[in-house]
């Protein structure tokens, strides 16, 4: 239960093991931002720590994968593991906002981010982070910036959310993917919050 409001914790603990990554991942959605990730690739770690940080998520993670192959594996399966934790947690979604939207800056980059936690899983990217790793190496070992929408794409598919990422504007890599998964991030944090009583859908359920 959650403290103090009778209600159920929207928490989880999961696990995801296959031949080629091995991951296992705490998450809380009603947190306080505190995140201890591990994935082998120092720059996604970043990105993941943005991510849980600014949503107010307590999220603890790690993942070992196949990185002297690719780390598209590692990435893609950690976006399967953390969107299908989300979706767990947040049960029946009764009472929660569903809708949000945010653009948030950083530097020159400007980043669009609109979600609806719908059980319809659709992703709409359109962000240009420019080159893959070898024009962009971010971190040792690399992250492929090309990369972020494979994660997306797997979020949102076992999370069944609805995500718009647009790039407004930027140059920077960085700055571009760091302002993405913080605008999904602030956006969930908006989308999560229950605020009301029933399902917010004339369906009744929210799948």
């Amino acid at each position: 239960m959650s403290e103090g409001t009778g209600t159920p914790a929207r928490q989880v603990t999961k696990e995801r093991v296959t031949k080629e990554t091995a991951i296992s991942l705490k998450l809380a959605v009603d947190g306080s931002g505190q995140v201890e990730v591990g994935t082998g690739l120092p720059f996604f770690d970043h990105m993941l720590s943005q991510l849980g940080r600014h949503a107010g998520f307590d999220l603890d993670l790690k993942a070992s994968g196949d990185l002297a192959v690719d780390a598209h594996h590692t990435v893609e399966d950690v976006g399967i593991a953390l969107g299908g934790a989300l979706h767990e947690a947040l049960g029946d979604k009764v009472g929660v906002r569903r809708f949000a939207s945010i653009s948030v800056p950083l530097d020159e980059a400007l980043i669009e981010a609109a979600l609806d936690l719908s059980g319809r899983p659709f992703l709409v990217y359109e962000v240009d982070p420019g080159g893959g790793a070898e024009a962009y190496p971010l971190g040792d070992p690399p992250f492929d910036p090309q990369l972020a929408e494979e994660f997306w794409r797997a979020f949102s598919t076992s999370s069944a959310i609805t995500l718009h990422l647009r790039m407004r504007s930027g140059r920077n890599t960085h700055h571009i993917l760091e302002a993405s998964f913080k605008s999904v991030a602030r956006a969930l944090r908006d989308a999560v919050r229950v605020e009301g009583g029933g399902v917010p859908s004339t369906k009744g359920v929210l799948g």
